[in-house]
């Protein structure tokens, strides 16, 4: 058994062909050896020949010329088989020899290693796409990865910087603890705590383990609690708050958790707030789309370039890191919003005509209650109220 396993590809590929030639050798001298005489002497019969010598003679020459025909044929059988074993053995090693290569600098952390192609048909082929797809999406993961620690320790040196930096004033007796002093340390401790959050709630929600409470909500509910959570914040700055949600849209029931929802709303309404300016407008809409229904969040205030678009919903991604982060912004909200539609059986998409011309985010989510449950529902209530 350790004999056969050290056998590499090309001994084993020859050895299971000289086996099947030596069966199909042994099976056709066994059919040649006791069929072949008796059909033979019949053949002989049939064309005349009774003279005993002659029949003995024509047998031997039937015998003599059957086995040199077996022996040649099985010689050139192996031979052909070893010939062309060797070849298949070679590509097929030499195919392998590279998917292991790239296996192993995949290993060893180089995630740009590729099998290329080598034209030993379809399975070597999936296999292929299959590796090199693997190790795209490896390298992805992992630049992924180092880009959310650096961002993260980026995000968390600036407050713990400032902790620091007045707890040692005030240990030396340079800054007095006063309530502008707490306050403010106070400010760089919840920045961090709601940092914390928020990395928590977007790994759990791309992990698919956020907990929802889900339930029949209406669309209208959902905007309106958005709109009174953000007019303040929006009337404190100066920014005009709109709502526009058509009467059909508002009786529309969702299956969904109001709380992330409305998570998903403030999330988006404080992005377009921090980059509209003063004397700007902001638009919630609801209407619909499809079977589905649409919200959208639109604003006209600094706008996307295009190449920023697919990557606005990263974690840690901002299209200008030094202005949002003097606006207080985490990086992972836009993150969170795609995690909890996802999360619903919905999508998120942004749009932006370009720098200055204001930007629009929708999210789209499927109906799967009946607008009329929303009004039985409070016919319901309101019966049982009575």
């Amino acid at each position: 058994m350790r004999r056969t396993a050290s056998w590499g590809l090309a001994p084993r590929l020859l050895a299971a062909t000289v086996a099947a030639l030596l069966v199909a050798a042994a099976t056709a001298w066994a059919v040649t050896a006791l069929v072949g005489p008796s059909v033979f002497r019949d053949h002989l019969a049939v064309s005349g020949v009774v003279d005993p010598a002659a029949v003995l003679h024509a047998e031997r020459a039937y015998a003599d010329a059957a086995g040199l025909s077996l022996a040649l044929g099985l010689m050139a059988g192996v031979l052909a088989a070893a010939v062309v074993s060797a070849f298949l053995a070679r590509r097929a090693a030499r195919s392998l020899a590279l998917a292991t290569a790239a296996a192993r600098q995949v290993a060893a952390g180089d995630h740009s290693a590729r099998v290329p192609a080598v034209g030993m048909g379809q399975e070597f082929d999936d296999l292929r796409l299959a590796f090199n797809t693997m190790a795209a999406d490896l390298g992805s993961v992992e630049s992924g990865r180092r880009r959310m620690l650096g961002d993260l320790a980026h995000e968390m040196r600036t407050p713990v910087a400032t902790l620091e930096a007045y707890l040692e004033a005030i240990a030396d007796g340079v800054q007095p603890a006063d309530a502008a002093t707490v306050a403010m340390l106070r400010g760089q401790v919840v920045r961090l705590a709601r940092l914390a959050e928020d990395v928590a709630l977007v790994t759990t929600a791309e992990e698919g383990r956020l907990a929802m409470r889900r339930a029949p909500v209406g669309v209208g509910a959902v905007v309106d609690a958005a709109h009174a959570q953000a007019a303040a914040r929006f009337a404190e700055l100066g920014v005009d708050l709109a709502v526009r949600v058509a009467p059909d849209v508002r009786s529309v029931v969702l299956d969904a958790d109001a709380d992330r929802l409305g998570q998903v709303l403030t999330n988006l309404l404080d992005n377009a707030l921090r980059h509209t300016p003063a004397g700007g407008h902001v638009t919630l809409e609801a209407r619909r789309s499809g079977p589905g229904v649409a919200l959208t969040v639109a604003d006209d205030g600094q706008g996307v370039s295009a190449e920023h678009l697919p990557h606005l919903f990263e974690r840690f991604y901002r299209v200008d890191s030094a202005r949002d982060r003097t606006r207080g912004g985490s990086g992972v909200g836009l993150a969170i919003v795609r995690a909890i539609v996802e999360a619903h059986g919905g999508t998120v998409g942004a749009a932006s005509d370009g720098s200055g011309a204001g930007a629009r985010f929708t999210v789209t989510l499927p109906v799967v209650v009946a607008p009329s449950y929303l009004g039985q529902e409070e016919g319901n209530h309101g019966a049982r109220s009575r």
